[in-house]
């Protein structure tokens, strides 16, 4: 599973994952919805990990990276997966409670 400590410093590719999101990379939350409502990242799209398969079309269309978010990071890992191995460019946020405490710093 991809750390997201590692993440909050620098991505594979040397950007920081506030920067990706301040420059329009999609954050998406797979978790249920139930657990989407409980609380979430503002203008986090929910596509639960049950969903994501059948729309990676529809994120294909941004042409923008993917950031997967869920309670503990392992669905987002999962959800990675997937995302990659359907093209799109995509990276473990992590938790959502952590990764939207580190985008309020």
């Amino acid at each position: 599973m991809d750390n997201p400590e590692l993440l909050f410093k620098k991505n594979a590719h040397g950007g920081y994952l506030k920067e990706m999101i301040a420059g329009g990379a999609l954050l998406v939350d797979v978790r249920s919805p139930a657990e989407y409502y409980s609380g979430h990242i503002a203008n986090a799209i929910n596509i639960s990990l049950e969903d994501i398969y059948a729309n990676t079309a529809y994120l294909k269309q941004f042409c923008k990276p993917v950031i997967t978010v869920c309670k503990d990071g392992f669905r987002s890992c999962l959800a990675i997966k997937i995302l990659k191995n359907d093209g799109i460019e995509a990276f473990n946020g992590g938790p959502w409670e952590v990764l939207a405490q580190y985008l309020r710093e």
